[in-house]
């Protein structure tokens, strides 16, 4: 006896929706009807669901569900393929799950990227919004580098520079960029990818000025931004000398793409 599409559905394990959705897919042929108008679904039907149903149980997309449930080598090159994107989806979730845990467990957190738990302490809040950001413009090498200087630099300024307000005047800029620059041409001088950072982009160069311009811009006062182009410019005419190149407040007003690497002092 023919089944209805409830029945169906019910002896697939699946909801009417379901089964509807896959007519409209082209995935399951629709049956034919009595008089009356309603549908009697046979046994190929059911078997037909039932081969549709282990392949999305087995995470095969709808899109090739038809490639992958015809005979000849196409099939197995299909599945091959899905096992490809399983196994790159497992590494993932292992990734998150572990992380995760980290989280938990207090040894992670998520307003940093991964890799960062160890330095989290000596970031503040806005550093640490400034490295989420970093990790969408810059590659694993130059975050590592990041990471790096980081953990090695010393706090000297760091609560003062986070203390800085409009107000501050101009003796007080001065004294906190002198205290960075230094430090700052250190690392001009250890990571020279900071003067030329194009080959550490993972977008394109404008796109990463404009990004990192605004950032900047955005979470840092008028008096502190100025502390950061102060410092940049002691740090390249300490670090180059003569060849120095202009100070971060030039660049700012050319957003370069060429000046949008995440300089020490500007990290912060």
């Amino acid at each position: 006896m023919p089944w209805s599409t409830s029945e169906l559905a019910e002896l697939a394990g699946t909801t009417v929706n379901t089964v509807r959705h896959y007519h409209r897919s082209g995935l399951l042929e629709e049956p034919e009807r009595m008089s009356n108008g309603y549908k009697q679904y046979r046994a190929r039907h059911l078997v037909r669901l039932l081969q549709i149903r282990r392949l999305r149980d087995l995470g095969v997309p709808l899109a090739q569900i038809e490639s992958v449930g015809s005979a000849g080598d196409t099939t197995k090159e299909a599945l091959l393929a899905i096992d490809a994107d399983l196994a790159a989806s497992i590494e993932r979730l292992q990734r998150a799950r572990a992380e995760i845990r980290a989280i938990v467990d207090g040894a992670s957190t998520t307003d940093l990227p991964a890799g960062f738990e160890d330095v989290a302490g000596r970031l503040s809040t806005t550093e640490r919004s400034l490295m989420l950001v970093y990790e969408q413009l810059y590659d694993t090498e130059a975050m590592a580098d990041l990471r790096t200087m980081v953990e090695t630099e010393s706090d000297d300024g760091s609560a003062e520079f986070e203390a800085l307000t409009v107000e501050a005047d101009d003796q007080t800029r001065q004294r906190v960029a002198e205290m960075f620059a230094p430090v700052i041409a250190q690392h001009l001088t250890d990571y020279p990818w900071l003067s030329e950072p194009t080959e550490h982009l993972s977008k394109g160069p404008r796109v990463t000025a404009q990004a990192f311009l605004e950032t900047v811009g955005g979470l840092y006062n008028e008096a502190q931004l100025d502390v950061l182009g102060r410092a940049s410019g002691l740090a390249r005419e300490q670090a180059f000398g003569s060849n120095a190149a202009p100070s971060d407040d030039a660049a700012a007003d050319d957003a370069a793409p060429e000046d949008a690497a995440p300089e020490e002092g500007e990290r912060r």
